[in-house]
């Protein structure tokens, strides 16, 4: 285990041992689920077997962060220049997107060579589009880097699942807007998930193309230019696309719409947990208060954090974007989940259950002052 030092004038030396360090392989390693679903199927010829990991992952995934105690450990601030120099963290992440494009190709030759039904096919789908949500979290990862490598690979990660617009929309869109009425990103007290795809989903790729569109103006280039930084990841997703289509035919295509769809429904739904009804006050210029750890609804639930790189220590990520996964810290006064993402998206499916969870925890935080929170013009407090 490596162990880093620093020599601190006044405190002495300071060392820290990441104790996840070797545990961060399991999110290297859990985009191959969908392998277990397709094998569990050639071995049995069961078409139920597919479900299997799908549900797996639901399930065991919230019951591991309920059986393991919370990790609210922190690196000490004088070692993270060098946890984050370290490269093998970097390259944890490079090496998920291979693996990324290995399962979809995979799970298209499956399609192709073995008579499912729609219960079969919609199982298989689904699992490949769930872990596709896991290549969006890598693109958001790696898009917030300033290195051009991990800035590539963010867009090759983005292809999978044909979300190449997702890295100019978060980070010029959503990170300047979150928790505000005006981001489409950022859910509303009153809310359910289901109404806000609605606005999420749209709202993300006009925002995208917009922002993406002045860039380009200020800087003297067309929208359809060369230059256009949406337009990389999306030539990738055609040729990986028209490629399988070409390779196994119409077939596949129902697989291709329904893991697209799927693993975009995996964003909206980490959208829709991270910062509900939480909103940024404005200050006395009428201008929005900068970003702080407490718009944010932080995790610290150990299994979900170690498959999602961390994700869900999302308080310090917005108030500081920069930073890699591995130093991400925990502050005790910032709103706190109490489940992983995993469980909290089977809550935010089913909305009474929801509400009846998280309303009463949003109000206390604005000590019941509903104008401190962000609120949908729709909800009259009843839920």
């Amino acid at each position: 285990m490596k162990t880093y030092t620093f020599d601190d004038p006044a405190l002495g030396q300071i060392t820290y041992t990441d104790s996840k360090r070797y545990l961060w392989l399991i999110a290297v390693l859990f985009p191959l689920v969908p392998f277990v679903g397709m094998g569990l199927y050639a071995w049995t010829g069961r078409e139920w077997t597919v479900w299997v990991p799908f549900a797996g992952v639901y399930a065991l995934v919230p019951f591991l962060d309920y059986l393991f105690p919370n990790d609210a450990s922190n690196p000490p601030e004088q070692v993270v220049p060098q946890l984050e120099a370290d490269r093998y963290y970097q390259i944890l992440n490079y090496l998920t997107v291979p693996l990324h494009f290995a399962v979809l190709i995979a799970g298209a030759w499956f399609v192709a060579n073995y008579d499912m039904s729609w219960f079969g096919l919609l199982g298989h789908s689904l699992l490949v589009g769930a872990i596709g949500g896991f290549a969006i979290n890598i693109g958001h990862e790696l898009g917030h880097k300033k290195s051009s490598t991990d800035r590539l690979m963010a867009k090759l990660a983005l292809a999978v699942p044909f979300y190449g617009h997702f890295s100019i929309e978060h980070n010029a869109g959503h990170h300047t807007e979150v928790a505000t009425p005006e981001d489409t990103a950022s859910a509303r007290l009153g809310e359910n998930i289901y109404r806000f795809s609605l606005r999420e989903i749209p709202g993300g790729i006009k925002r995208a193309w917009r922002l993406e569109r002045e860039r380009l103006e200020r800087r003297g280039h067309g929208a359809w230019s060369r230059h256009n930084e949406i337009l990389h990841s999306y030539a990738v997703s055609l040729l990986l696309y028209g490629g399988l289509l070409a390779a196994f035919g119409l077939v596949i295509l129902p697989y291709l719409l329904i893991q697209m769809a799927f693993a975009w429904w995996q964003l909206t739904s980490a959208n829709y947990v991270e910062h509900y009804g939480l909103k940024r006050q404005k200050d006395a210029d009428g201008r929005y208060e900068r970003c702080q750890p407490q718009h944010s609804w932080n995790a610290n639930h150990l299994a979900s954090n170690l498959v999602l790189f961390h994700l869900e220590r999302h308080s310090d990520h917005h108030a500081y974007a920069a930073r890699r996964y591995q130093s991400l810290r925990h502050y005790d006064d910032v709103p706190q989940l109490p489940s992983g993402y995993f469980g909290m998206f089977l809550l935010a499916y089913v909305p009474p259950l929801w509400y009846r969870v998280m309303n009463p925890k949003v109000l206390r935080l604005v000590d019941g002052d509903v104008s401190r929170a962000n609120v949908d013009p729709n909800w009259h407090g009843r839920q």
